[in-house]
């Protein structure tokens, strides 16, 4: 495997990261807004968005004063492909995907 695919599994393993990339699929982001719902200091939720920008799951881009955070899905490519060359795996489940972000969302509002 290559480096940019353990970089997109090492920043998937962690919570608070695929939290944050599910924020991320409603729409770009500020990074105050990215950390609004976790219980984290400002500084912990800038590693968190760090690793998932080397990883290349966002980007980050400086507008005014404002920092915005935007998911980049593309990076997930090859890790996808990996997975799926199993060919084990059953065609997702777009009902079940939908209910699973409705899940992670509605948990990110409390």
């Amino acid at each position: 495997m290559s480096d940019r695919i353990d970089q997109v599994f090492a920043a998937l393993s962690d919570g608070t990261r695929r939290a944050i990339l599910t924020m991320l699929l409603e729409d770009d982001m500020a990074v105050t807004d990215v950390a609004e719902p976790f219980e984290m200091s400002l500084a912990a939720i800038s590693k968190h968005l760090t690793i998932l920008t080397k990883a290349g799951l966002i980007s980050q881009e400086k507008r005014g004063r404002v920092k915005w955070c935007k998911l980049e899905p593309e990076a997930m490519r090859e890790a996808i492909v990996w997975i799926e060359s199993f060919g084990q795996l059953k065609a997702l489940n777009y009902d079940a995907f939908e209910a699973y972000l409705d899940q992670e969302l509605g948990q990110n509002d409390a």
